[in-house]
């Protein structure tokens, strides 16, 4: 069982990774944050299609990155 967990872990770690490179580039995020955010004021928009999607994808996989190094760690300590 521990090293089936092992091996999703593993799994879900490399799919973040993924997850997270496939995003969208933030470029005026980045400005924005060197320039105080004064152009995010009236800019505020909602996510929507790809955006949208690999965020809710990598909150997910973020999530059961937790649950399943929880999981880990009760079955090593038992």
């Amino acid at each position: 069982m521990y090293n089936i967990i092992q091996i999703l872990l593993i799994i879900d770690s490399i799919a973040i990774v993924i997850a997270v490179m496939m995003q969208p580039s933030k470029q005026q995020d980045a400005l924005n944050a060197l320039s105080g955010g004064g152009g995010e004021l009236f800019g505020q928009t909602k996510k929507r299609g790809f955006e949208a999607v690999m965020e809710r994808v990598t909150a997910v996989l973020g999530v059961l990155f937790f649950v399943l190094a929880l999981i880990l760690v009760y079955l090593s300590s038992h």
